[in-house]
């Protein structure tokens, strides 16, 4: 795919997450995708920080936007080639400390078939 398409997409994802919009959030990915990130690692360990599929991915979200309604992802940079695209974002929430994040979304046909999370 083009760089910006795969930007473009990475725009698209922002926007459904800082709206909390679950629906428009997993239409962006393959039914068959992969998610890692250090916090699945520590809320639900026997995930190893690794799910499968989207049924996985709407229930940690969907927990995520139930505990943290203030929840909001400020775009620092994207930077894509032709398969993936590296987020480089900072997290925030009402009475936590701001939380610099990395994010790869590997894109194939369109959809996000992995993403990982790297905290800094």
């Amino acid at each position: 795919m083009n760089p910006a398409d795969l930007k473009n997409i990475a725009r698209l994802w922002f926007k459904a997450f800082n709206e909390h919009d679950l629906e428009s959030l997993l239409k962006l990915y393959d039914d068959q995708t992969e998610h890692f990130s250090p916090k699945l690692k520590v809320r639900e360990p026997e995930t190893n920080g690794l799910i499968k599929g989207k049924e996985a991915l709407r229930n940690w979200w969907q927990d995520c936007f139930d505990r943290l309604p203030t929840l909001q992802y400020q775009v620092s940079k994207l930077t894509a080639d032709s398969e993936q695209v590296f987020m480089e974002y900072t997290r925030k929430v009402e009475g936590e400390n701001d939380m610099e994040i990395g994010e790869v979304l590997e894109i194939k046909n369109g959809k996000i078939v992995f993403s990982r999370v790297y905290h800094g």
